[in-house]
């Protein structure tokens, strides 16, 4: 079953600080990614990569082309027309983003952090808590760190408590902008060992990896993009 199927996907900005420049980020592209398929986005810098992921997620408003998402009973819904109420609904659902920046409030712990996106979706708090504190250890977390704000971790700390995050309660699309770019071989291969699990319960993501190892090994298809003009 196809989960997302872009076609004709163009974006220009305009920018305004420079007497309305319009900069083409990306145009005519048309790939799809079913449910359990990974699709790696691979190109130089200056591609469109995280471009084309922040579109998708309609974070970008899109110049032309179709996004079309299709939900578990079959329903169609074009992302790039969608009101901004239908974008809320289907992220809080649907669709989910994973970047390599932690964005989160002050106050929370990373257990809370994590152990959130179980309880949202209806997991009692005590087992909640209970998974969170498992995918940080995964992840190589030390436990010490488990009841402590997150902000005050390393980066690479953080990023891995953001895969956690993001990954924990996978929703049925996933966009991964990077996720693995400051994590050390062990830890990106761990990422991908769950990515792997992800994909065996019917997850659809579409990603950008820096390691070409990890995107290979992870990888159903990869779509080629070159630097537009």
């Amino acid at each position: 079953m196809i989960r997302l199927d872009v076609k004709n996907l163009h974006k220009t900005f305009t920018i305004h600080t420079q007497g309305g420049v319009r900069v083409n980020a990306f145009e005519n592209i048309n790939l799809s990614v079913k449910k359990g398929e990974f699709l790696s986005l691979y190109g130089p810098s200056g591609a469109g990569k995280s471009s084309i992921l922040k579109t998708l997620f309609r974070t970008y408003t899109t110049s032309s082309g179709e996004i079309n998402f299709y939900t578990d009973n079959g329903t169609l819904i074009n992302i790039a027309t969608a009101s901004q109420s239908e974008i809320l609904k289907l992220r809080k659902s649907s669709i989910g983003y994973v970047s390599q920046f932690l964005q989160i409030l002050p106050r929370l712990s990373a257990v809370d952090v994590v152990s959130e996106q179980l309880v949202l979706k209806g997991e009692s708090e005590e087992i909640s808590r209970l998974k969170a504190k498992e995918m940080l250890s995964y992840l190589s977390i030390r436990e010490e760190l488990f009841n402590l704000s997150p902000l005050s971790f390393s980066g690479g700390e953080q990023q891995r408590v953001n895969i956690a995050k993001g990954i924990i309660a996978p929703k049925s699309l996933l966009f991964l902008d990077e996720p693995t770019a400051s994590l050390d071989k062990t830890n990106t291969m761990k990422v991908i060992e769950k990515l792997k699990e992800i994909k065996k319960q019917g997850v659809a993501m579409i990603g950008i990896f820096h390691d070409l190892e990890a995107m290979q090994s992870i990888s159903d298809s990869i779509y080629e993009l070159k630097r537009v003009g």
